[in-house]
């Protein structure tokens, strides 16, 4: 039986990653239907067992649903200004970021930590002390407005990567978790090549070197955008 239950279980696991595919990406052709794609991600979701929640994944949970909502709001204001599909694009991606992760709060019977959904309203006060600052430097010039959008890239992969490697039991969890990195290589991909295009060679602010580079020369991944 309990063969059978880790066959079950990475069977959800690939399922859901081939889902994930056909969500919102910078690159994507534009073909497919998010919304459906999200639909059957959290369906796929809901066959994995509701296993018990440590306090380490619920402060996590909590993190990351605002910790996805900064990059949104911040990709807004710095499309607003620049008026670069690229911010737009990645915008509509942490939209569907965050509603995963706020799938997952309500599964667990979390409360939310976004009562305001405005743009630039945060109950962490150090992810509203980062919005403010990376807003500021992202509307100086074009330039410092892709630095922030691969700067929060970086960040949202480091963080992700203590989840997945300290944290995280759950496997429900664990899909939703290993998507958003997976779309954030792409997003960061997609930001060193805009400033490529602008005659900028981009060096990583945040992440080891190694790591870094393994990203940029990767291919797309596939990933919730």
């Amino acid at each position: 039986m309990k063969a059978l239950k880790n066959l079950f279980n990475l069977l959800i696991v690939m399922t859901a990653t081939t889902i994930l595919t056909f969500c919102s990406s910078p690159v994507e052709s534009g073909e497919q239907n998010p919304a459906n794609s999200d639909d059957l991600l959290y369906s796929m979701l809901d066959q994995t067992a509701l296993e018990d929640l440590s306090a380490g994944e619920k402060d996590g949970l909590i993190f990351m649903r605002e910790e996805e909502k900064l990059a949104r709001d911040v990709y807004i204001v710095l499309y607003e200004k620049w008026n670069r599909r690229v911010f737009n694009n990645i915008s509509q991606s942490e939209q569907r970021h965050t509603n995963a992760v706020l799938y997952l709060i309500n599964r667990y019977g979390i409360n939310d930590p976004v009562s305001d959904d405005g743009v630039g309203v945060f109950t962490n006060p150090d992810l509203q002390n980062l919005y403010n600052q990376l807003t500021d430097q992202g509307t100086a010039s074009l330039e410092e407005a892709l630095k922030v959008g691969a700067a929060i890239e970086e960040i949202d992969i480091l963080d992700l990567d203590k989840q997945l490697n300290e944290v995280i039991d759950n496997e429900d969890i664990k899909i939703v978790y290993e998507n958003l990195r997976n779309g954030s290589y792409n997003h960061l991909r997609a930001f060193v090549r805009n400033l490529s295009a602008i005659g900028v060679n981009y060096s990583q602010q945040y992440l080891p070197k190694d790591e870094f580079d393994k990203i940029i020369n990767g291919s797309n991944t596939h990933g919730n955008g």
